[in-house]
Order: structure tokens, then sequence, then C-alpha cells
């Protein structure tokens, strides 16, 4: 119908009004605030975003310390500069720099390295034969990345998997044999896909956090300013800038909520196998199902 038409305009005009608010009016993001889910005030606490998962593991499954300093979230600066930007013509016209990062080349494939590195640690520490050794040496290589090698490696294999497993075995070559041990390529690759998306919607939620902020200005200083309504596309009754700006920001704050709510319960994928069925992790561990359990709660 005619309504529902105008209705699904009116949702797509808002949608990109928000779009265009976030991404290409906002700057760099300096400080940020969270809100905290336990009350209705913004809290500047980001440990309020920390993965619920790990809230449900016990001393037990803390994993050793040659993985704890391992920022899982990003890389450095200086890390592999010719591949810290997404490559896509919608990129180049509208994404700010962090976003395109972290869909970036080198965040993806650096992610891939730190979750072989979480699973052959988790691996040795429920008992196989893998030494600190092998687990260092994948270490001090998780951002040495050849990329020609690696598609080099894709072209021969014909498994873009197995192209940066290789690709990291010839820097690490005493862990070539435990990289990707009992994993399928969904492994890295899911995990990472939700990494990513979770770093995106961080980005998301604290652009959000400063649109939210500046409105509150511009509305409080345009609280008495009169102004005419606008409904069904048409002038209606009287009201003020400032009444109109906090219906913008009601919006925004619905999908500041909504962005919340995805952080706090957007599970990973877990550790699988090459099935689902993790009938791999089973062998490995000698019919072990209790091992394959921890292994999957000590790596997501």
């Amino acid at each position: 119908s005619c309504s529902s038409m105008q209705s699904t305009a009116m949702v797509h005009g808002s949608i990109q009004l928000h779009l265009l608010l976030i991404y290409c009016c906002i700057p760099k993001v300096t400080s940020f605030h969270y809100r905290d889910s336990s009350s209705s005030t913004l809290s500047s606490n980001p440990s309020t975003l920390s993965n619920t998962n790990s809230s449900s593991n016990n001393m037990s499954d803390k994993i050793s310390d040659i993985f704890s300093d391992i920022n899982v979230s990003g890389f450095p600066d200086d890390a592999l500069p010719d591949h810290q930007k997404y490559e896509h013509p919608l990129v180049q016209r509208y994404a700010t720099k962090e976003m395109s990062s972290i869909f970036s080349p080198a965040m993806k494939f650096t992610t891939w390295r730190k979750l072989w590195l979480a699973l052959a640690t988790a691996e040795q520490e429920l008992g196989l034969d893998i030494s600190n050794e092998q687990l260092q040496q994948m270490k001090d290589q998780l951002y040495n990345i050849d990329f020609e090698k690696a598609n080099e490696y894709e072209s021969k294999f014909r498994h873009d998997v197995m192209g940066h497993v290789h690709a990291f075995g010839d820097v690490a070559p005493l862990a070539m044999p435990i990289i990707h041990l009992g994993a399928t390529s969904c492994y890295v690759g899911d995990n990472t896909d939700i990494i990513q998306l979770k770093e995106a919607l961080k980005l998301v939620q604290r652009k959000l956090v400063q649109t939210l902020e500046i409105l509150k200005t511009f509305a409080e200083k345009y609280a008495d300013l009169p102004t005419l309504g606008f409904t069904h596309y048409q002038p209606a009754q009287l009201t003020t800038v400032g009444k109109r700006c906090t219906l913008w920001m009601q919006d925004l704050l619905l999908d500041y909520e909504r962005v919340t709510y995805e952080l706090e319960h957007l599970p990973m994928r877990g550790v699988k196998g090459t099935t689902g069925t993790q009938a791999t992790f089973l062998e490995l561990f000698d019919g072990d199902h209790e091992k394959v359990k921890q292994l999957n709660s000590k790596v997501c």
C-alpha cells in the first residue's frame, strides 16, 4: 500500500541519516563512554564490553602466559603497513580509516595467526606434544606475513587457509607440524569474522556515544527556538529545534542499546573440528570428551 511504502522510505531515510552522522561527520574518537548494562547510565568502564563467554570460564580454563599478552583486537601500528586498509570502492568513498583497518588484510590474517597460537597453546596445556619453543616461534612471527608467498601457496594448494598455514610455517618452521592442528578452515575464518564484527560494533558504539553528546549540546542550545514540526510529509504543530533534536537522539539511543546488546551476546564459533563434530580433536585426545570441551572453553 501507499502508506506502507511511505513508512519503508522513512525507515530507510532514518538509517541513512544515522550512517551519515556516524561515519561521515564524526572525527576519530579519542575518548568515549559505555553504557553499564547494570544501570541506565553511560559508563567509562570498557570492561562492561568484555566477552560474556569469558565470565563462564573458571580459573582452570585460563590460557597460559605465552598467550596472555597478545592483543586479539588489533595489530601494532607499524605492522604490515601496506595491508592495513580494506580495499573496496565503497570503502575508498565512505569508510573511516578506523573501520577500514578493522577489515583490512593485516587485521584478518594476523588474527588467523593469533587463533592458531591460541589453539596450539591450549592443546599443549591439555597434554599434546607441543613444545614451548614451537609456541614462542609462532608468537614471534605473528606480524611477519609474506602475502606474496601466501598467494603462491594458495595457487598451489587452491586453498586460502592452507596458503597462510604454509606461509606461517616458512617463518616458524619448528611450529609447522602443529599449526592448525585438528582445526577446520572455519576455525580461523568464522572466528576472525566474529572478532572483526565485534571490533566494528565497538567502533560504531563509540561513535554513537560521541554523536549523542554532540546532539545533546545542540538540543540544549536550541531548546527554546521555535520551529514547525513535520509529519506525513507536511508541516505540523509548533515545537522547538531542541525538541526535534531529542527525537533524533532517541533513535540513535535505540541503535546504541541494540549495538550494546549484540556486543554482550555475540558468541565465538569455538573449536568445532572439520565438520562441526569435533571428531578430529577427539582423536587427538584419545577419545577424552572432557578435554575436547576444555579446549573449546580455553580458546573461545
